[in-house]
């Protein structure tokens, strides 16, 4: 398709013999120094331009083409994205829709992430980029079929702990379905999750305690954060995202949290929330005021979402007092900061390993052995309801089911409740 002359003509003659061929030539017409070619689909008029040069070939060409498109519109094979795919018209034909994972997985992110925050963006990506990698990011979706979803299923439990492969399964799962319901994905790629029986809190014993405390802390920070962790039910992130301003006598209002990439968040549930302290809650949180008397306040941002941020004047009430490496310490203790600060409490005072999330399950053990109401247990740890409580921590509810039932029949005494078949006493 060069630009070619026939015979010895000049520019302007040759223009000439052009537009005359053109007229010549049904359903093509000149637009500028471009061919466009005219044609009835669906019962409508379409026009479309032909990005190449103005030469007898070309209107050859252009000729050719459009007795292709009108056969195929007479079989009904027709396709508008394989003829002219730039077109606004080419939207949503079956040609449009054959794309590869790859671009599966850049349009769905990009319209997902609007919705997300950026540490749930970065997990997304983590768990995608897994399957992508498995499966195969040139194959095209609309090829891909349920046998590979099992395969992938395969290849992630081999190496993984249900929990994490289910997490990377539902990742999956909402981008094939938004692929499903944007026609890029012609048949059901939802892979099944595996089962999964939920692993049961681990909180810590009175006795382990006791050892963390006594052994495992050699500075007085190490303490008071251990004691109110325990005893205020804080996540890790809501415990290092503290603030003087937070505490109000003996109240500890809860309003953000902190993420691994060290950013500002609200609470887990988007809510804040009130903690009633305790005595060693109060004790703690009176002894890490003490530690940051002298501390400066700060402007700082909060997220929300992801498109909403609110801006608050705070001083830090865990600072990592103890960093070793004073240029580049933070004012903020981090997550995992704070993790690995755990884990060597653990050691050193000779108690089995935990998560340091196993703090919050030994706060709501606790106050569930000692009766305390569900739900006002549920409203301190930040749930929506204590149906999560129930769920979670059914076992260290019943394990105290006779003491609870003597507990209540002796409050129900009070009130003047009697066995029918027994005289109530005088």
């Amino acid at each position: 398709m060069g630009r070619t002359r026939k015979g010895s003509l000049s520019p302007e003659e040759e223009r000439k013999a052009i537009e005359q061929l053109v007229q010549q030539s049904p359903g093509i017409e000149l637009r500028g120094e471009a061919l466009r070619i005219d044609f009835m689909y669906e019962g409508k008029r379409c026009r479309e331009t032909l990005k190449i040069p103005l030469t007898f070939s070309n209107v050859e060409y252009a000729v050719n083409k459009r007795k292709s498109i009108q056969l195929e519109i007479r079989q009904g094979t027709f396709d508008y994205a394989v003829h002219f795919p730039e077109s606004a018209k080419s939207r949503n034909t079956p040609a449009s829709r054959k794309i590869t994972l790859k671009e599966l997985y850049d349009r769905y992110l990009l319209v997902k992430t609007t919705d997300i925050t950026e540490e749930t963006e970065r997990r997304y990506k983590v768990a995608l980029k897994v399957c992508g990698e498995i499966v195969g990011w040139s194959v095209p979706v609309n090829t891909l079929m349920p046998e590979d979803v099992d395969q992938l299923r395969t290849r992630l439990i081999a190496s993984r702990k249900p929990t994490t492969v289910n997490h990377y399964l539902a990742t999956w799962n909402g981008m094939v379905e938004w692929g499903r319901s944007n026609e890029y994905v012609t048949r059901s790629l939802e892979a099944v999750f595996f089962k999964n029986r939920a692993e049961d809190p681990d909180p810590l014993s009175l006795d382990e305690y006791k050892q963390i405390i006594e052994k495992g802390c050699l500075h007085a920070q190490d303490k008071a954060l251990v004691t109110l962790a325990v005893y205020a039910g804080l996540r890790p992130g809501e415990l290092c995202a503290l603030a003087r301003e937070d505490v109000k006598g003996n109240l500890l209002h809860v309003r953000r949290s902190v993420t691994a990439s060290k950013v500002l968040k609200v609470p887990k549930t988007g809510m804040a929330r009130k903690i009633w302290l305790v005595p060693p809650a109060m004790e703690a949180v009176n002894a890490l005021l003490k530690m940051t008397e002298n501390a400066k306040p700060k402007q700082e941002t909060v997220e929300i979402s992801r498109h909403q941020t609110r801006q608050e004047t705070l001083t830090p009430l865990v600072t990592p007092l103890q960093a070793r490496n004073k240029s580049v310490v933070t004012p903020r203790m981090q997550v995992g900061s704070w993790a690995r600060k755990w884990a060597k409490l653990l050691s050193r005072a000779g108690v089995r390993r935990r998560v340091a999330y196993q703090t919050r399950h030994t706060y709501a053990c606790w106050s569930l052995t000692a009766h305390g109401n569900i739900a006002f247990i549920a409203k301190q740890m930040g749930h929506k309801d204590y149906s999560m409580l129930v769920k979670v921590y059914g076992r260290w509810m019943d394990s105290e089911s006779e003491n609870e039932a003597e507990f209540i029949w002796q409050e129900l005494q009070k009130s003047g409740a009697f066995c029918p078949t027994i005289a109530p006493s005088e």
